[in-house]
């Protein structure tokens, strides 16, 4: 980019002093001009900068326009090469179930409108580049031969000058065409540099966008929530609030008053689709339109646990601290969290970022991976702690563990659990993992004790 903008610079300082060198030395070759006898000697420098100034912006707004068509093309081939990169992506990480469902043909499908775009964009390009190849090529020729020759043929005729002069003179124009063609002759580049600047452009934008992310959601409904802190020993509450989706006045989720306790667990149960998982993302910041206050505990630690589970590609160490540094850590702590998991065998390769050239995400298994995340648990122990079925990837005993682990070593923290499946939310010997249930029924979150809830017959 920035090469770019000093090229350009250089060139536009190139056609001042073209224009200064070069056509002052034309107007020393110049002479006079039947009909123009006014101008004097100068009448053959004047039909020159005359036919100049009439071909030279003429032709630069053909080339600015075609610049704008290759800017576009340039600015989709990009989008659509990064559509069909994703896609590739998508593919490594999903081999598996394409191979098992013998999802071949849909997958080809899919890969061929991904690069259908590129090619039709491409052959587009091509053939817009060569267009103005040839135009290039045009301008060039009626430059040099018929623009910078034709002014000074009537002197040349009328025997006011030599042969030479006459030639001299159309070299000098020629010249001068050639050097104010500059902006021309480096259209494309200027449309490829002005393609990468919008996206750059955009990406800022983006940034800036996801700094204020308030201003952005407003823009397609309310987004009125009021974030706050007290002191922990009130725990977490939470007033007023409703959920909506974008575009639409009435919300999907309501709820007057909840309050969370310090070292609470409590079950959020509800059909699917009933916003569950939308109430843990609002309560973290996570959703986008709605309203209500969520007042959490001051300098408590939160930490949200989803169903998928992404692993970057760094150490194993680094997972586990996440989004502490590994500094923070001692390597005997981190391990003590995976064995206490049921992840120590991987202990020894807390400094490896994975196996054979394949990352720690493709590597581990989806329990796994949940396990993982367990041990973040017990290594950070936050003390407000949401999981949005968490355990979905486990059988009933892991997920007793799972349960059990925090419990025993998370005494104080607030737990927020969505669970799929909750014939687990018992330890093995009849005990209760659970405080209280978040029940939500037609759009509407209320709170209940276990035993309350039990007595139901849910």
């Amino acid at each position: 980019m920035t090469g770019g903008a000093i090229g350009l610079a250089m060139g536009i300082a190139g056609v001042v002093l073209s224009l200064g060198f070069v056509g002052s030395k034309l107007i020393e070759t110049s002479s006079d001009v039947r009909g123009l006898e006014f101008l004097g000697s100068y009448g053959s420098a004047c039909l020159a900068f005359a036919a100049i100034a009439i071909y030279v912006p003429l032709n630069t707004f053909i080339a600015a326009t075609l610049g704008r068509i290759l800017q576009r093309l340039s600015a989709r081939m990009q989008w659509a090469e990064g559509s069909y990169r994703t896609e590739l992506n998508a593919l490594l990480h999903r081999s598996f179930h394409v191979a098992v469902l013998h999802g071949e043909r849909a997958q080809k499908a899919v890969n061929k409108r991904r690069y259908v775009d590129i090619d039709q964009t491409w052959a587009s390009q091509n053939r817009v580049t060569a267009g103005y190849m040839g135009f290039e090529l045009v301008h060039n020729f009626i430059g040099s031969w018929i623009v910078a020759y034709a002014p000074g043929l009537l002197p040349y005729v009328d025997n006011k000058v030599s042969l030479q002069h006459y030639v001299t003179g159309a070299e000098l124009a020629n010249a001068l065409i050639n050097e104010c063609s500059w902006f021309i002759h480096v259209m494309p580049d200027i449309a490829t540099l002005r393609a990468n600047a919008r996206r750059i452009t955009d990406l800022a934008e983006a940034i800036e966008t996801v700094q204020r992310p308030q201003e952005f959601y407003a823009r397609t409904g309310p987004c009125e929530f009021q974030y706050a802190k007290q002191d922990p020993v009130l725990g977490l509450t939470i007033q007023q609030i409703e959920l909506l989706h974008a575009g639409v006045d009435l919300p999907f989720l309501a709820a007057d008053k909840l309050h969370f306790l310090p070292g609470e667990w409590t079950l959020v149960v509800g059909e699917s689709g009933s916003g569950k998982t939308s109430l843990l993302r609002a309560i973290n910041g996570l959703w986008a339109h709605g309203r209500g206050s969520i007042v959490t505990p001051r300098h408590v630690r939160s930490l949200y646990a989803a169903q998928d589970v992404k692993l970057q590609a760094v150490s194993l160490k680094d997972l586990v601290c996440l989004p502490d540094s590994v500094g923070e850590h001692p390597d005997t702590c981190v391990a003590a969290a995976l064995n206490k998991a049921g992840l120590g065998e991987f202990i020894e390769e807390l400094s490896r970022d994975g196996r054979d050239g394949q990352s720690w995400d493709q590597l581990l298994s989806g329990g796994q991976k949940q396990k993982l995340v367990l041990a973040r648990i017990l290594l950070l122990r936050p003390g407000l702690l949401f999981l949005d079925e968490a355990t979905s990837a486990l059988d009933t005993q892991a997920m007793h563990a799972f349960h059990h682990g925090i419990k025993d070593h998370c005494r104080e923290t607030t737990v927020i659990a969505v669970m799929h499946d909750v014939s687990p939310i018992q330890s093995a010997s009849g005990v209760d993992f659970f405080d209280s249930v978040l029940t939500i029924e037609k759009g509407v979150a209320k709170k209940i004790a276990i035993a309350a809830w039990r007595q139901t017959g849910t």
